[in-house]
């Protein structure tokens, strides 16, 4: 079975040096070395383990791993440079399966990362798929990327579909605009409100019974929007 291996860390000469480590043994490598671009290569590849630096800009080790914990359980190994406690706790209460600190040997990290990938293997977590969300008579398939409503399509595009569930995967959940941007667009935040509210109505005019009186998803005012996640069969 082929092993396929993603690394997210700002040390290019690092990311080249593991990169060339590790597929001695034969495993395929893809680097992002920022947070933002490690997601984007999660949207289009499934992978056997992610290994994740702690301290990155924009878009640090923890709030990265936190996006991944969303959607995947795949194994995570973290590398942290700070010899701290709390800092590794944080990780392993992020979601984090393991985690070294820099400076490090290559022996202990392929034993490492071998150690994961087997753990996932075996216990046949390799083809996880995310699961399906049912609120009443409205259903949304993260698998098929697609939202019905009474068993009809909504018809929604790829970025209503990714707002819906990033939205419906956090029942309840208050979210700015601008948090809604970072996850949504994977983007840093324009003061583009008008994007956002513009998806909002349409998404509304989709799987709403009456999109004047949306129970879904709620505007608060002030500051941003949530998912009830109250049916209309309750």
């Amino acid at each position: 079975m082929d092993k396929r291996i993603l690394i997210i860390d700002d040390d290019v000469e690092l990311c080249r040096l593991l990169k060339k480590c590790l597929e001695v043994d034969g495993v395929q490598v893809d680097l992002a070395h920022t947070g933002i671009k490690g997601l984007l290569h999660l949207k289009n590849q499934m992978y056997h383990l992610i290994i994740l630096d702690m301290m990155m800009p924009e878009l640090d080790g923890i709030a990265t791993l936190q996006r991944i914990r969303q959607t995947r359980n795949t194994p995570v190994l973290i590398l942290t440079a700070k010899d701290d406690e709390l800092d590794k706790v944080l990780g392993l209460k992020s979601g984090a399966d393991d985690y070294l600190t820099k400076p490090f040997r290559l022996s202990e990290l392929t034993a490492r990362v071998e150690s994961l990938i087997r753990r996932y293997v075996v216990l046949g977590a390799a083809v996880e798929q995310p699961s399906m969300l049912v609120f009443g008579r409205l259903k949304i398939d993260p698998i098929k990327m697609l939202a019905s409503y009474d068993k009809k399509d909504c018809g929604l595009t790829s970025k209503e579909f990714s707002l819906l569930y990033f939205l419906a995967s956090h029942v309840g959940q208050i979210f700015t605009k601008k948090q809604i941007y970072r996850h949504v667009w994977e983007d840093e935040y324009a003061y583009d409100d008008n994007n956002i509210m513009v998806h909002i109505r349409r998404l509304r005019k989709k799987i709403e019974p009456d999109p004047a009186n949306p129970q879904y998803i709620i505007t608060v005012w002030g500051i941003g929007y949530k998912f009830s996640g109250v049916s209309d069969d309750e």
